[in-house]
């Protein structure tokens, strides 16, 4: 009965916004990297604004997983 009740603690840890959060990043992240493989001009405000992004976004994920997943 009691390591039921752990074990259902232990799964709820992890909730439907931490997906979007990672999926989010993953996006993020593809955008990121196409943005600095056009050939002919780049967009600089474009990477900057999305380099800043993705450092929040993997810095959001990183505690999360860290402060809420491990714990």
């Amino acid at each position: 009965m009691f390591l039921a009740e752990e074990a259902a603690k232990a799964a709820s840890k992890i909730g439907t916004f931490d997906w979007f959060m990672l999926a989010f990043t993953v996006l993020i992240a593809i955008g990121f990297v196409r943005l600095l493989t056009t050939r002919p001009k780049k967009n600089i405000f474009a990477i900057g604004f999305t380099a800043v992004s993705l450092g929040l976004f993997l810095l959001i994920d990183f505690i999360m997983i860290t402060k809420v997943w491990l714990a």
